[in-house]
């Protein structure tokens, strides 16, 4: 393996203009990242301040005791607890068979930020992956996508989830779930992989209860020997630790809802969009309905003073709902605004890992977090990466085309020009001709229509479409042919396209870790984890 690095733009225009640092965007942060001094301050200013150190450690440790574990698991625990320890810490849904690569990245990208400021720093960094488990929309983490008949093909988990149920209370069926992943690790193709892979998910499968267990056991076993901690946000017990901040949320939610809307009034101005839908009437807060198993979003009504959710469903004065954060905590949960929040009071971190759309929304809580007196961490973008097969290297090659284009628009352009180039150009001709020729004649004969008998008109008009299909069909048929004495080029170029812009999307957004377990087995993390990666904002291109 080797790394080339490449200058790309980001998803989205803000996440770019962060990548630059540049100057219209740093005013929405408290620190620049991968900045030495800017890691000092950082330190300092966590210093002064204090954390539930014992009882977080306490509970991870825990939590974790079902999963794969190692001497490293187990030492990051002990520097948790340490007074003078800090953590570099991001977080994902949990999708089945750990979803998109880009968790993958991103749990590579918390371990190596960690190791590496551990090493500048003198200080104990613990890497710490936070799984979205509370999340309810079950249909985004269901699936994956697989690479058929040179197609991209969505293969959804067969069981059916109506309710808002949070993913960490979804459990699985072993069995359904079994034959389904079995199903899709042997339609990757067998190698000499494939029984090992199967093997691997069998196992971690008869661990696992839940959606959140299953990806916390592969997630696990395969990175457990890099001392990765993770926590899961839909964990009742996790939210017994964090009665008084729910309490502090509660008190100053209208606080926090208008700081947000005057940060993004303001980001608004500077011509970005905005990423966290919000109003006037938010709480920024979730109640779990035990009645209906539902997590339900709350909104204030200032006019009754009381806090309401889904047309009234459920209702509870701000005294009622503070009792419910002291007296039974696992029935709340935070949203987009108040999750980074909960996270910066409970973990001393020293660096938070973002994707393109994370960068977006952080910078809109600057003001709630000033609200706070406290300061948003450095936002580090997480590690870009694309894996590039030695096939499709090939194939690049020999096509002459660039890298940093395929990466950023896929072959469309390169493919069209070839496909001019090898069009016959004398039989487009005779088709345009004759389709000229067709259409002309037709006005003449629906003029004569229109004199002798109007009502035939229609008919005209069905005939000629008719005709113009029929031509259009063997002009296309005759292209084909002409296509297919090349078929072994343009099938390069739809390799390359499915394997690096699989639908026009980024790599990392649509292909499943499973399908590179399964071609290089599951050393495959071990190798990638012993490349150096740098944290330069540049696309990190991976050579198999």
């Amino acid at each position: 393996m080797e790394i080339l690095n490449l200058s790309l733009s980001a998803t989205n225009r803000f996440a770019s203009n962060y990548l630059e640092q540049s100057s219209e965007i740093m005013p929405f942060f408290h620190y620049r990242f991968n900045d030495f001094a800017e890691d000092r301050k950082r330190l300092d200013e966590l210093s002064n301040r204090d954390f539930p150190r014992e009882k977080v450690a306490g509970h991870i440790e825990k939590f974790m005791e079902r999963f794969p574990t190692s001497e490293a698991v187990k030492n990051s625990l002990a520097k948790l607890k340490q007074l003078n320890s800090v953590v570099v810490i991001g977080g994902q849904q949990a999708g089945i068979l750990t979803g998109p690569l880009y968790s993958i990245h991103k749990i590579i990208s918390i371990i190596k930020l960690a190791e590496e400021k551990e090493r500048q720093l003198g200080v104990p960094v613990i890497p710490i992956f936070w799984i979205a488990g509370e999340d309810h929309d079950f249909h985004e983490v269901n699936h994956v996508f697989m690479p058929v008949e040179h197609q991209v093909d969505k293969w959804a988990y067969p069981e059916k989830v109506k309710q808002k149920v949070m993913v960490s209370d979804i459990t699985l069926n072993k069995d359904v779930c079994r034959e389904w992943v079995i199903n899709l690790i042997e339609n990757f193709g067998e190698t000499n992989h494939t029984k090992k892979l199967i093997n691997f998910a069998e196992e971690t499968l008869r661990n696992s209860s839940t959606f959140v267990d299953f990806f916390a056991n592969i997630v696990m076993e395969l990175f457990k020997d890099y001392g990765l901690l993770i926590v899961d946000s839909g964990d009742r017990n996790f939210r017994l630790l964090q009665t008084e901040q729910f309490s502090r949320q509660i008190e100053q939610h209208n606080e926090i809802t208008n700081y947000l809307l005057e940060q993004q009034t303001t980001i608004r101005k500077q011509g970005f969009p905005i990423t966290i839908d919000s109003h006037d009437k938010a709480a920024n807060l979730f109640y779990y309905n035990p009645k209906s198993n539902e997590r339900i979003l709350l909104e204030f009504d200032s006019e009754k003073n009381i806090f309401v959710g889904k047309s009234g469903v459920v209702s509870f004065t701000k005294e009622e709902l503070i009792e419910i954060a002291y007296q039974d905590p696992a029935k709340l949960s935070n949203n987009v605004v108040t999750r980074p929040l909960m996270q910066e009071w409970l973990f001393p971190t020293l660096a938070f890992i973002a994707g393109p759309g994370e960068i977006s929304y952080w910078a809109e809580l600057k003001l709630v977090f000033e609200h706070f007196k406290i300061k948003m961490p450095p936002i580090v973008p997480r590690l870009n990466i694309t894996l590039v097969e030695r096939a499709v290297e090939s194939d690049i090659h020999e096509l002459n085309l660039e890298l940093s284009k395929i990466l950023s628009r896929g072959t469309v352009e390169e493919r069209d020009l070839y496909l001019e180039s090898i069009k016959d150009k004398e039989v487009s001709e005779l088709f345009s001709n004759l389709k000229s020729l067709l259409e002309k004649q037709y006005e003449l004969i629906e003029m004569k229509t229109n004199q002798l008998d109007r009502s035939l008109l229609p008919l005209v008009k069905k005939n000629e479409a008719y005709i113009l299909k029929q031509v259009g069909f063997m002009e296309t048929k005759l292209e084909d042919s002409v296509k297919s004495k090349f078929n072994v080029t343009l099938s390069k170029f739809n390799r390359i396209d499915l394997s690096l812009r699989p639908d026009g999307f980024p790599q990392e957004r649509v292909w499943n870790i499973f399908y590179y377990l399964n071609q290089y087995g599951t050393s495959f993390i071990k190798e990638l984890m012993e490349l150096e990666f740098v944290f330069d904002g540049k696309h990190k291109v991976i050579k198999l």
